[in-house]
């Protein structure tokens, strides 16, 4: 079977060569009907942009990549807001734990972090200048990333996999969340309990909905068909959960159990300003272990994950991978632990 060539995606998306490499070197000088078109024609084909496919050829660039959308760009921190976003303080610290195992094998890391052009200038400037490459979940599509991993090994972060054939790492989610809701019952006696959760398109966040629901009701406690409200994550958007609640009929819950630490630690913000005490009134908890937990006062309990760990695990799949290509694909689910603190009335101890 040939590679496809820049000539192929031409002549079947009916459009010049100069029009293909235009596509993939500056989106947006060409129109998106026609970027859209060639797109397809070249996901359809299998095509990989030249200087990539170059790159791909020679594997021994002794680099490996991350891939994720870094939501600070310019373009899109009108929607974000000036707040800390969350996955920005996720994927810090896996980059921390993929620098840290590659350079310890002999690799460097190459960061692909921008939204700017679309996921095909983020994948396809990082093609050609790495051995292979993870990718956090919902970055790129599943047809673009399907080409990619054709050609070079690609390992997905988080969430589920969602190509059969390719390694994949995450962290146990919903085992985390059912642990941390059993303990605000069974140990606190909290009966009366909301759950603030992501976009519906975030399988994390759907997996940790999940298990806040499976330890309600062990418990014979009410747990809705989804989360008393969904936010986009940030420490905004925990503030803003908690003004909603505050007006529903009942007031507030005796626990609130956020999808992350952002929303949680904005929570905590809103109710302090309203005077409210915490966990007197009402407990606090979070999910990831974000070092900002940690500073908060009263600390946050939370759901600790191993987003270091992540990274570490990412760069030693890819590495086996590269040993040995033909091998059958992995599957890695890896621990949490809790983080016990005085959010919830645990004290300090962790």
């Amino acid at each position: 079977m040939t590679t496809p060539t820049v000539y192929d995606v031409a002549d079947r998306a009916g459009v010049s060569i100069a029009t293909v490499s235009r596509v993939y070197r500056n989106p947006d000088s060409v129109k998106a009907k026609t970027r859209e078109r060639v797109l397809a024609v070249a996901r359809e084909l299998g095509y990989v942009p030249s200087g990539s496919a170059r790159g791909l050829a020679s594997r021994s660039t002794g680099v490996l990549g991350l891939c994720f959308p870094d939501y600070t760009d310019p373009e899109t921190e009108t929607a974000a807001g000036d707040d800390d976003d969350a996955q920005v303080l996720y994927a810090d610290q896996v980059i921390r734990g993929m620098e840290r195992a590659a350079r310890r094998h002999g690799y460097a890391l190459l960061i692909s972090a921008s939204l700017q052009g679309g996921a095909e200038q983020l994948i396809g400037g990082m093609a050609g200048q790495v051995d292979g490459f993870a990718v956090l979940a919902r970055t790129v599509s599943t047809e673009d990333l399907d080409v990619y991993s054709r050609r070079l090994p690609v390992v997905m972060l988080a969430g589920p996999r969602e190509i059969d054939r390719l390694d994949h790492v995450e962290v146990a989610n919903f085992d985390g969340q059912r642990e941390l809701t059993r303990h605000l019952v069974e140990v606190h006696g909290l009966t009366r309990l909301a759950f603030v959760g992501g976009p519906e398109d975030s399988p994390d966040a759907e997996a940790r909905f999940q298990g806040y629901q499976a330890a309600c009701r062990d418990a014979g406690l009410p747990a809705g068909d989804e989360p008393d409200l969904r936010r986009a994550m940030t420490r905004a958007d925990g503030r803003e959960a908690v003004q909603q609640l505050a007006f529903r009929p009942g007031g507030l819950p005796q626990g609130l159990l956020f999808a992350n630490d952002q929303m949680a630690v904005g929570a905590m913000e809103e109710l302090i300003s309203r005077g409210v005490r915490i966990p007197t009134d009402v407990a606090v908890t979070g999910f990831d272990g974000i070092p900002l937990g940690r500073m908060v006062r009263p600390s946050l309990t939370t759901v600790r994950q191993p987003m270091r760990r992540l990274g570490e695990t990412a760069v030693e799949l890819l590495l086996r991978r590269l040993a040995d290509r033909d091998r059958a694909p992995e599957s890695v689910m890896l621990p949490v632990s809790l983080a016990l603190r005085a959010s919830c009335g645990c004290g300090d101890a962790e």
